[in-house]
């Protein structure tokens, strides 16, 4: 496939998986995101041929224009589509698969000043929603979804869905032709406050069955002590 041949692919894709897109004119004149990668696919040819300092103010000149910030040495493969974009920061050794999408506000961070891989790696159909955070040398796993502000600090399994801080899984797999936007299912909740609510039901469960068998006491006179509060 030539380059053209390319482009036009990436660009379809974006009016896939969004709605507002309505050709692909508005796609390669009013969208930061398609450019931004644009920019990055130049910035990294530089980069690979040893031109780091070229690359990088090729990169810097991409994030004035766009408000996304990609360093040139990022691996990302087809069809990235980085949507609205702005505040997007991907780090050095990160690796991006075919066909992920990233919304605005995402994170693809490092957590140690060692100089080797310490950013992650996104596999081919992921989705990470906005403001969401991912940090470290790890691995999101095929077509998996990362909710809207959620910080992924651990490995994410393929098809899975996780959500929260710190993120949590919610779904198994989704099904193959489902595409989530912000990465976030409308029923999705976390993991912490389900179990938390959860809790306060067996609670109001239990204080029912208290208050029947105080009844049954009274009734037979028998008492029954109370624990005091804050005893």
């Amino acid at each position: 496939m030539g380059y053209l041949a390319e482009l036009r692919d990436e660009i379809d894709s974006i009016i896939a998986r969004d709605p507002a897109a309505r050709s692909r004119a508005e796609v390669v004149l009013c969208y930061p995101g398609f450019h931004a990668v644009q920019f990055h696919r130049a910035a990294h040819a530089l980069w690979r041929s040893g031109l780091g300092l070229p690359a990088r103010w090729l990169s810097y000149l991409a994030r004035f224009l766009t408000g996304i910030e990609i360093h040139p040495a990022v691996k990302i493969g087809k069809r990235l589509f980085i949507d609205h974009g702005m505040g997007c920061v991907v780090g050095e050794t990160a690796e991006i698969g075919d066909d992920v999408t990233l919304y605005h506000g995402v994170t693809l961070g490092g957590i140690s000043l060692n100089k080797g891989k310490r950013h992650p790696t996104l596999d081919d159909g992921v989705i990470v929603g906005a403001g969401a955070k991912v940090l470290g040398p790890i691995r999101v796993g095929l077509a998996a979804r990362v909710g809207a502000n959620a910080v992924v600090v651990s490995d994410v399994a393929a098809g899975a869905t996780v959500v929260g801080i710190p993120a949590k899984q919610i779904h198994p797999r989704p099904t193959e032709t489902e595409f989530r936007s912000y990465g976030t299912p409308s029923e999705a909740s976390d993991p912490v406050l389900k179990a938390l609510e959860g809790m306060a039901q067996e609670i109001a469960v239990l204080r029912v069955q208290l208050a029947e068998l105080e009844r049954a006491s009274a009734a037979d006179q028998i008492e029954i002590p109370r624990v005091k509060h804050g005893a």
